[in-house]
């Protein structure tokens, strides 16, 4: 009789960029402070019974996600890119507040990507009395090692947040709390998985890139882009100064409802001549739900025939960052504007 076949330990990297998650109270001053990863290791003991290869790589120092930027975001993809092959998967420690612009960002800039990217942190640091992180981490853990058991590849195969109750889609999410340990959601797309006594993944929701190509990773974004939030009375002065900004190339316009905006002619007048200068503009909705329909009403249609681009239902994060990866490939605006309302990466409903 033959031996039975060992079964491969997971072999996953965790990427500490900083966040709450690393963090421990000043006792001089009371505030968070960031502490080295070794402390976080020491913290969660429960690691060791997981029975996986853990490593480890670190920001030095570790950053606020405050001040998370383009250049943060290509050291993570730098990270993961060079250690890609090493690895079933990958976990990224990150402050909340910009998460979701982190994993829009990561999602378009590792394409051809097979294995998860599973970004977590916590609204407390590991180790006061009442925290979330333990669980958020050794949950991120356990999703980054799951294999599907239909062909033996890794579950999830993109790039993923995990926190609190649920697994969303990284360029579908949004932080909905500051207080609230189920701090994002995702209302355009459904939850990958569920977590409650068991990981229950929705293979139906799950992204499966098309074919089997190896992963390119692209590190560059272009930040001349910029967010125009609309407002009542918002000024024809101020919409002017925002849209001829030195060096911006795209504009995500943030507008009401179904991709409304006001019909003054002063308004359409300045969003045409901006397009007809070259910038690119896209509609958005301020809406948490739902997404932009430029002939509902004529107020969304008269920005259509200004030569606006409806970015569909994606968030404002995910637009962003994907405008910053379409620049960052070296495309020009009209070349751009032709993947604003394909989806690239699940992060809009066709």
């Amino acid at each position: 009789m033959a031996a039975p076949t060992a079964t491969k330990r997971p072999r996953l990297l965790l990427i500490y960029t900083g966040g709450t998650i690393g963090m421990v109270e000043d006792p001089a001053t009371g505030a968070l402070v960031p502490f080295d990863f070794a402390h976080l290791m020491d913290g969660v003991p429960k690691l060791k019974l997981l029975g996986y290869d853990l490593n480890h790589k670190e920001f030095d120092p570790p950053i606020d996600s405050s001040n998370m930027n383009p250049a943060a975001w290509s050291q993570i993809a730098h990270t993961i890119a060079d250690a890609y092959e090493d690895y079933d998967g990958f976990v990224v420690l990150h402050g909340t507040d910009t998460m979701a612009y982190t994993a829009s960002a990561l999602s378009f800039m590792l394409e051809g990507l097979t294995k998860p990217v599973i970004l977590t942190g916590s609204q407390l640091p590991i180790g006061e009395i009442r925290e979330d992180g333990t669980e958020n981490l050794l949950t991120a853990l356990q999703v980054a090692a799951a294999k599907d058991p239909t062909d033996g590849g890794a579950m999830v195969r993109e790039v993923a947040i995990s926190f609190g109750r649920y697994l969303w889609r990284g360029n579908r999410s949004t932080k909905v709390s500051s207080t609230d340990f189920g701090a994002f959601t995702s209302y355009n797309y459904p939850a990958l998985c569920a977590m409650d006594l068991h990981i229950d993944f929705r293979k139906k929701q799950l992204w499966r890139p098309a074919g089997d190509t190896p992963l390119t990773p692209f590190f560059t974004m272009d930040p001349a882009v910029s967010v125009i939030y609309l407002y009542p009375g918002i000024t024809q002065q101020i919409l002017e100064s925002q849209l001829s900004a030195p060096g911006l190339k795209a504009v995500v316009l943030r507008t009401f409802g179904a991709g409304n905006a006001p019909t003054e002619p002063w308004f359409v007048d300045a969003i045409a001549h901006a397009v007809k200068s070259g910038l690119l503009v896209v509609n958005v909705t301020q809406c948490p739900a739902g997404g932009v329909e430029e002939q509902r009403y004529a107020t969304g249609d008269a920005l259509a025939k200004a030569g606006v681009i409806s970015g569909c239902d994606m968030t404002c994060e995910a637009a962003l960052t994907k405008l910053m990866h379409l620049f960052g490939r070296g495309l020009t605006p009209q070349q751009a504007a032709a993947y604003v309302p394909v989806s690239m990466r699940g992060e809009l409903t066709v």
